[in-house]
C-alpha cells in the first residue's frame, strides 16, 4: 500500500513537472496547430513512456536487448528534464526582469519617435510629428471625411462664423437688379494630395503580446542551452571513465613493514545496459597502471543478471595486485541475483568477502554484506566478521554504504572503505545524499574509525556525472612508526 502511494506521488509529480517544461518550451514558444507545437507535444509524451521503460525494464525482466534500447533514451531523458527543469526556474527569476527592461525601452523609444519627426501612431490613424516636436491639435488628429466628422471640422472656413439659416426679406429697389443674380460661393476646401500626407510606416514598439513571446522564446532558448550542455558535458565525463585520486590514511596500529601500503578502491561500478564490457575494461587499465598492493571492490559491480552481463564482467579476471583483489556486496546485487555474481566473481579470480575476514601482512582485512540482503537474511554480520580477532591490530574493513559506520566504531575498525553515494553524481543530488549517508564523498572521522567514501568509477541511471566525477582512490596506508 505504501509502495503504490509512493508510486502515485512521484507518477504526479513527474507530470507536473513535464506538464511545466511542455508549457515553457512549447506552448509559450509556438503557435497552435503549427509543426513545431506538434512535434513537441509528441516528444512531451513519448520521453516519459521511455523513461518508465527504462526504469522498469530490468525488474520485469524484459529481453536484454529491449534494456538496451530503451535505457539510453530515457535515462538520458531524466537527466535533461531535471536540468531543464533547473534552467526553466532560473529563467522564472530572469522572465519579468526581461519583460519590464522591454518595456521600458519601447516607453522611451515612443516620445523619441515623435520629437525627431518620425511618424507617430494614434488611435485614429499615423500622422506626422509637427516640426520642432510640437504635438498637433486635436482637431488636425482627425481626418477629414471620417465617419462622424464634417469637413468643416476638418478645415476651418470663413463658412463656420456664417448662420446656418438665413432669413429672407424683400429685395430693396435698390438691389432689384442684383437680386436674381447668382452669388458667389467660396470655394470648396481641398484635401491635399495622399502622397503629400502618406509617410513610411513607423518603427512601432513591441506590442505586449508580442513582447511575451519575444520573452518566451529568449528565455526557453537560453534554458534549453543551459540544460542540454550540462547534460552533454556530464555525459563525457562517464564516458571517458574514471580518473584516479590518491590519498593517505594514517593508522596508529599499523605496523612500519605495512607503511606505504596501497589499496585500489573502486565502486559502484554498474555494469549494465549502458555501460558493458568496454567500460569494465577502461576501469581495469586504470587499476592495472596504479600498481596496488590490493584492489577493493566494495559493491553496485553490476546493473543486471549474469546471464546478461557476465560477459561484460569477464576483464576482471585481468586485475593485477600483489595481495589479490577482494570483493563485496552492494545493493544492487541483490537487486541481480547476488548468489550468482558471488560465485561467477571468485571464477574471475576475486576473492567475496561475505561477512569475513583475512589476515594481512600488518592489519586485518574485512568485508561484510550490503544491508539490502538483510531481505534474503543475507545481511552484515559484524560479529562474524569481527568478533574474534586482535584488536590490537589494525583492521580495514570493506562495506557498501557508508550508513554501517557506527556498527565499525563499536568493533574497532580503524578504516572503513565504502561507495554507495556517488558523491551525489547529479548536482545538486549530493545535498539529498547527505540527508541519507554520513559522509558522502572522501575521508572523515568517527572516533577512532575513519571512513573514505568513493563516488564510484560508474553511474547508475543516466550515465551522466555532473559535479562528482567518477573516480578510483588509491588510499596508501601510513604506520604512525615510519
Amino acid at each position: 500500500m505504501i509502495f503504490a502511494l509512493v508510486a502515485l506521488v512521484v507518477l504526479a509529480l513527474l507530470a507536473s513537472v513535464h506538464r511545466y517544461v511542455w508549457r515553457r518550451f512549447v506552448g509559450d514558444t509556438t503557435a497552435p496547430g503549427s509543426t513545431m507545437r506538434k512535434v513537441g507535444s509528441v516528444a512531451a509524451f513519448v520521453l516519459p513512456l521511455l523513461s518508465v521503460g527504462a526504469l522498469t525494464s530490468g525488474r520485469i525482466g524484459a529481453p536484454f536487448w529491449l534494456q538496451q534500447v530503451l535505457a539510453w533514451p530515457g535515462f538520458l531523458w531524466l537527466a535533461c528534464l531535471m536540468y531543464l527543469t533547473l534552467a526553466l526556474l532560473v529563467g522564472e527569476v530572469v522572465r519579468p526582469l526581461l519583460t519590464r527592461v522591454l518595456a521600458r525601452r519601447d516607453a522611451k523609444a515612443a516620445p523619441e519617435a515623435a520629437g525627431s519627426g518620425t511618424s507617430v501612431t494614434t488611435v485614429n490613424g499615423t500622422v506626422p510629428a509637427t516640426t520642432g516636436g510640437t504635438r498637433p491639435r486635436t482637431e488636425e488628429l482627425v481626418p477629414a471625411g471620417q465617419p462622424g466628422t464634417s469637413t468643416a471640422s476638418a478645415v476651418p472656413s470663413t463658412a463656420e462664423t456664417e448662420p446656418e439659416t438665413v432669413r429672407e426679406t424683400e429685395p430693396s429697389p435698390k438691389q432689384g437688379a442684383d437680386a436674381t443674380a447668382p452669388q458667389p460661393t467660396a470655394p470648396a476646401p481641398t484635401q491635399p494630395p495622399a502622397s503629400a500626407t502618406a509617410l513610411p510606416a513607423p518603427a512601432t514598439p513591441l506590442s505586449a503580446p508580442s513582447r511575451r513571446l519575444f520573452v518566451s522564446r529568449v528565455v526557453g532558448g537560453a534554458a534549453a542551452a543551459a540544460g542540454l550542455a550540462t547534460v552533454g558535458y556530464g555525459t563525457a565525463n562517464v564516458l571517458r571513465g574514471p580518473s584516479v585520486k590518491r590519498v593517505t590514511v594514517p593508522l596508529a596500529k599499523l605496523p612500519r613493514a605495512a607503511h606505504g601500503f596501497r589499496i585500489a578502491v573502486v565502486s559502484d561500478v554498474h555494469i549494465g545496459p549502458i555501460l558493458g564490457r568496454a567500460h569494465t575494461r577502461r576501469i581495469v587499465d586504470t587499476i592495472n597502471s596504479t600498481s596496488p598492493d590490493l584492489v577493493a571492490v566494495v559493491g553496485d559491480l553490476v546493473d543486471g543478471s549474469v546471464a546478461d552481463l557476465g560477459s561484460a564482467a569477464e576483464p576482471l579476471a585481468g586485475l593485477r595486485a600483489r595481495h589479490g583483489s577482494f570483493f563485496v556486496t552492494g545493493n544492487h546485487e541483490y537487486f541481480s541475483g547476488a548468489e550468482q555474481w558471488v560465485n561467477h566473481v571468485r571464477e574471475l579470480g576475486l576473492i567475496p568477502l561475505e561477512n569475513a575476514r583475512v589476515e594481512m601482512d600488518g592489519f586485518d582485512l574485512a568485508g561484510v554484506n550490503d544491508v539490502a540482503g538483510e531481505t534474503e537474511g543475507q545481511g552484515p554480520d559484524f560479529v562474524r566478521a569481527l568478533g574474534d580477532r586482535d584488536r590490537a591490530r589494525a583492521a580495514v574493513l570493506l562495506a557498501h554504504q557508508p550508513v554501517v559506520i557506527h556498527d565499525a566504531v563499536e568493533h574497532g575498525v580503524d578504516l572503513q572503505l565504502s561507495g554507495h553515494t556517488h558523491g551525489g553524481q547529479l548536482w545538486p543530488g549530493n545535498y539529498l545524499a547527505e540527508l541519507a549517508n554520513p559522509t558522502v564523498a572522501g575521508l572523515e572521522r568517527y572516533g577512532d574509525t575513519q571512513l573514505f567514501v568513493s563516488r564510484g568509477a560508474g553511474a547508475w541511471g543516466p550515465p551522466v556525472r555532473v559535479g562528482a566525477p567518477a573516480d578510483i582512490t588509491v588510499v596508501e596506508l601510513a604506520s604512525r612508526q615510519a
